[in-house]
């Protein structure tokens, strides 16, 4: 018999998101039977070919409980007949306690719909993201006495407060997470007991989704007012990507040096960058493509000279881990220029397979732009590296294979 998951996520199918989308789909093909549950449905205007490839049932919980009023008290009458509903109530009112505010009580409702809702064939739940997430399928396995666990990325380490991720730690049956430098955030948070649940797994690539590298690229140098080197960014408009300080690094290059950016993506500060980009005398060599499917981010990869992610903390404390897209421009040679945070160094060698430049320094950005636009030869060394390292060291099969023995272990 295939091994039952339901997996749970904050929103379904997500562009931002194929790592995930990447890890569902993978498991499937080991065997895994899946129910997808959302606790919202997003807004993106593409999805992904993968997405077409998943045959997981997908469940929506009631984003908004007073959106679907019936559905919420049929879970809150089910789960007065639960035996783990004391645990729960006593879990949910400590944590209510010391974050007593609208959204907690959205949590524990989601999380009652759930556990009426789920297949009762489901043998364990897996959930993408510590915060919110975490909490739904935290409530929902207290109250079914189902086992649980997650994956934890990026804003989530880092947001949550200590002692919420501790004592879902506590109660999981372990955590997966993407960078060193998430795994010790959280082992340093954990009990000394529960340290060890805490385990390391790259997302790596499924290279067989990528197309081959380009043979080769032209070797721009900025002189060429006719031919531009082209810079290529993709992520969402958020503070932590730092696009930001990639437009006040490009307002301050040499004025006849030839380049183009592209940007790819969209989200909360796209209105404010071009206004930025505006204010710089940059919105002629800026091209804003918005969001794309990744087939599109692709082609734009090959197409491109030189990726480039400023990544930084956000003012909230919000941060990336070690971003796909990073990896994503080593399928295809392409050389990047990013910066010596989070999670990025774990992939990124400066000097070597990249440039790293500090967070948040956009002169130091610049001159790291200025003199790569400027050695095309070393940009080409560059990219056959980062070409190497993904293709050596961040192999997807290693990644899964870990996912899939930790599920299974929790199954048995």
């Amino acid at each position: 018999m295939n091994p039952r998951v339901a997996v749970l996520l904050k929103g379904y199918p997500r562009l931002s998101e194929t790592f995930i989308a990447q890890e569902i789909l993978a498991l499937e093909k080991r065997g895994f039977q899946i129910d997808i549950w959302s606790l919202r449905k997003p807004t993106d205007r593409f999805t992904h070919a993968m997405h077409s490839q998943i045959s997981a049932r997908l469940f929506y919980l009631p984003e908004y409980l007073h959106n679907d009023p019936l559905r919420v008290l049929r879970g809150l009458l089910h789960s007065f007949g639960r035996p783990g509903i004391l645990r729960l109530f006593g879990t949910f009112a400590r944590d209510l306690i010391r974050d007593p505010t609208p959204n907690r009580l959205r949590r524990l409702g989601q999380a009652m719909v759930l556990a009426r809702e789920v297949d009762p064939k489901i043998g364990h739940l897996h959930i993408h993201f510590l915060h919110t997430p975490g909490s739904v399928g935290r409530y929902a396995g207290l109250l079914t006495g189902k086992s649980f666990s997650f994956s934890a990325h990026a804003k989530d380490i880092w947001t949550t407060p200590d002692w919420e991720r501790r004592e879902k730690l506590a109660d999981a049956s372990w955590c997966a997470t993407c960078t060193t430098d998430g795994q010790n955030e959280l082992k340093r948070v954990a009990a000394p007991d529960d340290r060890e649940r805490v385990n390391l797994v790259y997302h790596g690539l499924d290279l067989a989704r990528f197309p081959e590298p380009p043979a080769s690229r032209p070797l721009h140098d900025g002189s060429d007012s006719s031919n531009p080197v082209r810079l290529l960014a993709v992520g969402r408009a958020v503070e932590k990507k730092g696009f930001d300080d990639l437009l006040e690094a490009l307002a301050r290059l040499p004025p006849g040096l030839n380049w183009r950016l592209a940007h790819i993506g969209s989200g909360e500060l796209i209105g404010r960058l071009k206004e930025q980009a505006d204010s710089l005398g940059l919105s002629e060599k800026i091209d804003w493509r918005g969001s794309k499917a990744q087939d599109s981010v692709v082609d734009a990869m090959r197409e491109a000279d030189l990726f480039v992610l400023p990544s930084k903390q956000a003012t909230g404390g919000d941060r990336d881990g070690l971003p796909n897209v990073l990896m994503e421009a080593a399928t295809q040679k392409l050389p990047a220029i990013a910066t010596d945070f989070a999670g990025v160094p774990e992939f990124v060698t400066n000097g070597e397979t990249g440039f790293l430049v500090k967070p948040g320094d956009p002169k130091g950005l610049a001159d790291a732009i200025e003199e790569m636009i400027g050695t095309p030869g070393r940009r080409h060394i560059m990219g056959e590296a980062a070409y190497d390292r993904i293709r050596a060291h961040f192999s997807f099969e290693a990644g899964i294979g870990r996912i899939e023995d930790l599920l299974r272990e929790s199954l048995s």
